[in-house]
């Protein structure tokens, strides 16, 4: 798989070097996944089988919500800039995913004790994150709710732009409802309640007022090659990453987009139905991992239930 099409964020083979493979991506994240979605959790969590959350949970749009949130969140410098300094990213990109496919999976599915407990976890990391970037000469501290605010943001529009671009849409009434439940997520990791939009317009409204300091920071650039070109996969996932790798792209906002250096290729009716079949491929491996299917069935399941009730 070439950098074609990759604008200026493509890695270099000297950077590629620097990286291990990511052989095991699917096994670890799936294996992640299943750990975060209880048997008999003791309650449903903050959310609960009747939420949005539990109802999309199996959409198949999510590696390109994930990755494209991923590239969005890497544009805030000092946001970045703790990624570089601090975490093992470089050493183990894959862990890395695995750790906030699991993390996700938890807050989503797990019980409100296992959910406070991981973001309890994922707190006190960030009270030791702090530094210098050094692209802008600012102190940053991870803890920062501005700056897990633009996090937490990237990752809820990233969903309802993938699910209505290459899933199943939301409703104009359920993209409203998914975001207000996800200021929950927000305030377990240290964002207070009253700082989160809680509306899809006001989502929208609050990542245009950041774009002003938004920058595509080397490590930024470096990161986003990594992601939408990593290196080791098997021939056939490899094939399938290509179709993912331009639904990322093209999903994302035209300021994004043109920060990257990635040239505007606006996505087709056809290339969307072949990027949705690439991922429907992708799921059905996915769901082929341990565990996995009956993680969904149990969703599944109490979701049905909570319908009936």
């Amino acid at each position: 798989m070439g950098d074609a099409g990759m604008g200026d964020a493509g890695m270099t083979e000297q950077a590629r070097e620097g990286y291990p493979d990511a052989t095991g991506l699917l096994e670890r994240s799936a294996a992640a996944f299943v750990g975060g979605v209880p048997d008999h959790g003791p309650d449903d969590g903050f959310f609960g089988p009747a939420s949005v959350t539990w109802r999309t949970a199996a959409d198949a749009s999510t590696p390109v919500a994930g990755l494209r949130a991923l590239m969005i969140q890497a544009l805030h410098p000092l946001a970045m800039a703790g990624v570089e300094q601090h975490s093992q990213w470089r050493q183990d990109p894959v862990g890395r995913l695995a750790a906030t496919s699991g993390y996700l999976a938890t807050v989503s599915f797990g019980s409100r004790a296992d959910a406070e407990r991981v973001a309890a976890r994922v707190r006190r990391i960030h009270v030791h994150v702090t530094g210098v970037d050094e692209v802008t000469g600012q102190r940053y501290e991870a803890s920062d709710p501005a700056l897990l605010l633009w996090v937490h943001a990237a990752l809820v529009d990233s969903t309802l732009v993938a699910r209505e671009l290459f899933g199943v849409p939301l409703t104009g009434q359920d993209a409203d409802a998914y975001v207000a439940e996800m200021v929950t997520a927000a305030e377990l990791v240290g964002i207070p309640r009253d700082q989160v939009p809680d509306t899809a317009a006001a989502l929208v409204g609050y990542l245009d007022s950041v774009r002003p300091v938004l920058v595509a920071s080397p490590a930024a650039r470096e990161s986003v090659g990594y992601l939408l070109d990593p290196p080791g996969l098997d021939a056939d996932l490899a094939e399938i990453w290509q179709d993912i790798r331009a639904g990322v792209i093209g999903s994302l906002p035209d300021w994004a987009r043109a920060m990257y250096d990635f040239p505007d290729e606006p996505l087709t009716p056809d290339r969307r139905t072949e990027i949705s079949q690439a991922l429907g491929v992708l799921d059905a491996v996915f769901l082929g991992q341990p565990g996995v299917l009956e993680a969904r069935q149990r969703i599944a399941a109490r979701v049905r239930a909570a319908r009936r009730a």
